[in-house]
């Protein structure tokens, strides 16, 4: 069969791309340079995300197998840290946008009430795809819910809310997929449905927990050391003592309910054995994951936060043309975290000399999988 001939401009749509930026009244023509700038970034953000859903469908539908191949790991770590880049191509176009004087935005922001960039489906589906609870949302403004703002003006269904309510029905999401991977890491050597695990995890937390208890001694009597008073040993005995606390509430799940915590606590212990023995054949892929998780949330974390960096300079704290609080609205969400165990395990981590020895490390090979 003779091969369709293509030509570039047809393959990639060049002429109906370029005959999108018509603005609110459909006609480019009578738009200032500025006003086609902001439509066009805010179109290649569009792109990018439709691009990163797609990359977190595919990473997303490889970790909820029940079953996860040791050797797919390596397209999911190229999936997960491709999503990192389109966030942070997100947060590039921003120095664009800073091109704009306040004056030159303000000449057209009028047109945009009472549109919000909150209105992008596809950044909501990303959130809902990675993990966001609904109940952790901070509220946009007057809005009955943080949905409902996905609506027209007089309560019809637009097309992102239809996007996201469709999404919402889509699980299981990435955190929890990952989740449930993670559950299943052999610990020294042992799987979650293996006579004993339960002892096994906890002997490999407490001995772990042991040795971060006399790292923490050695890092509390350097910094006693120099302390000035009394008053300041005593205050930093108490941080000290306060952060092994912590490791060991964090340990146990002591913030999960039950029947959730035996399922979150392995989880957990999983997450410092993988961190930690990362050298072995068979914890070198997982732990890449790992870092590429850290590294794309990272990514969205950065976006948000240029993003109300941007929005300050060029209009201040005036109200968002949703009626959010503008800049404070946005600089809030910038402590959303979805990946919370993979951030709070950093703090456990501890230096290679200090590890407790790893019992049965042949367990390790590139043949086990889970």
């Amino acid at each position: 069969m003779t091969p369709k001939a293509t030509a570039y401009w047809d393959y990639i749509r060049v002429e109906e791309l370029l005959a999108l930026q018509t603005g609110r009244d459909g006609d480019e023509a009578p738009l200032d340079n500025d006003e086609v700038l902001f439509i066009v970034a805010h179109q290649i953000d569009e792109l990018w995300m439709k691009l990163a859903i797609r990359d977190l469908v595919r990473v997303r539908d490889l970790f909820a197998q029940a079953r996860v191949p040791e050797q797919s790991l390596a397209s999911a770590v190229r999936g997960i840290r491709r999503m990192g880049t389109l966030f942070r191509k997100l947060s590039d176009h921003f120095e664009l946008l800073e091109t704009m004087t306040p004056r030159d935005f303000l000449d057209f922001r009028g047109k945009l009430y009472p549109a919000s960039g909150f209105q992008s489906g596809q950044l909501r589906e990303i959130e809902l795809l990675m993990g966001l609870a609904s109940s952790e949302r901070i509220p946009l403004g007057h809005e009955e819910s943080w949905l409902r703002a996905l609506r027209y003006p007089d309560g019809r269904e637009s097309s992102a809310y239809l996007r996201v309510k469709r999404r919402l029905d889509d699980h299981p999401t990435l955190l929890d997929a990952v989740n449930g991977w993670l559950y299943r890491t052999p610990i020294e050597g042992s799987t979650p449905d293996a006579p004993g695990d339960a002892e096994a995890v906890r002997a490999f937390v407490e001995r772990y927990l042991g040795a971060h208890r006399q790292e923490l001694s050695e890092h509390q009597k350097y910094a006693q050391a120099f302390a000035l008073t009394d008053a300041d040993r005593e205050r930093l005995r108490k941080r000290y003592d306060d952060e092994m606390d912590s490791a060991r509430a964090f340990m146990a799940a002591e913030d999960v309910q039950a029947p959730d915590r035996a399922s979150v606590a392995r989880m957990r212990a999983a997450l410092v054995f993988i961190e930690s023995y990362r050298e072995l054949p068979l914890l070198a892929w997982p732990r890449e994951v790992l870092d590429g998780i850290i590294e794309m949330e990272q990514g969205l974390v950065i976006f948000r936060q240029r993003h109300a960096r941007m929005v300050e300079r060029i209009i201040g704290r005036r109200t968002g043309t949703g009626g959010s609080a503008g800049v404070d609205y946005l600089d809030s969400t910038s402590k959303y975290r979805v990946f919370r165990d993979v951030w709070a395990v950093r703090t456990l981590l501890l230096r290679r000399e200090a590890l407790p020895d790893l019992v049965r490390p042949e367990a390790y090979g590139l043949d086990v999988g889970r």
